[in-house]
């Protein structure tokens, strides 16, 4: 008689188990990411690596400034768990059709994964445009503009560019920054279809 609330218990803890590995992932790849964007290419050796460096002591001492605070306010842990936990909960909800609903029925997918992959490969090769390729952050903030993607992180649209079959490079340098990215040569190549179209 009590497995329907075993059940529901064991959902919601695999539920928080896995968005809490995604925000972890998450979090440590957009910190990572912004340590790195610190390395200037324009100087060499150990100059070149200064910037990281610093971001890195900033990275400490914010590290070190929580623990004294948790320290001396052993209730600041309880918020912290309380906002861990709903960061959690909202990186791991399930996608329309694992709630049992059809996505079709209710609302379109959004964003790249359900898009056509021609419609992907333009929409990047229009972002890149003439520059050596364009930061997911870009991609997000251009889809988001335009109501797409909602709630989605740099990381969420990595998986789906990638399962797109759009290889995504780790340091892609657009104006002078380094991150996650699209290179353009990296791009697919035009179906016959859409190549036929533009020879027409």
């Amino acid at each position: 008689m009590k497995r329907p609330a075993h059940d529901s218990l064991a959902r919601v803890a695999g539920r928080l188990a896995r968005g809490s590995e995604l925000v972890w992932q998450r979090r440590s790849e957009a910190l990572a990411a912004w340590v790195r964007a610190g390395r200037r290419d324009d100087l060499t050796g150990w100059r070149a690596m200064l910037g990281p460096a610093f971001r890195l002591a900033i990275l400490g001492g914010a590290v070190w400034l929580v623990a004294r605070l948790v320290r001396a306010r052993p209730v600041l842990m309880w918020a912290f768990a309380v906002g861990w936990l709903v960061a959690a909960w909202r990186a791991s909800r399930p996608a329309p059709d694992e709630e049992g609903e059809d996505a079709s029925e209710d609302e379109p997918e959004q964003g790249p994964a359900a898009a056509d992959p021609n419609a992907v490969r333009r929409l990047l090769a229009d972002l890149i445009g003439d520059r050596p390729g364009v930061r997911l952050s870009a991609v997000l903030a251009h889809l988001q503009a335009r109501g797409l993607g909602e709630g989605w992180e740099v990381a969420e649209l990595r998986a789906r560019l990638e399962a797109q079959g759009v290889p995504v490079r780790r340091s892609v340098k657009v104006a002078g920054r380094v991150a996650y990215g699209v290179h353009r040569d990296d791009l697919p190549a035009p179906s016959p279809s859409e190549a036929a179209d533009r020879a027409a």
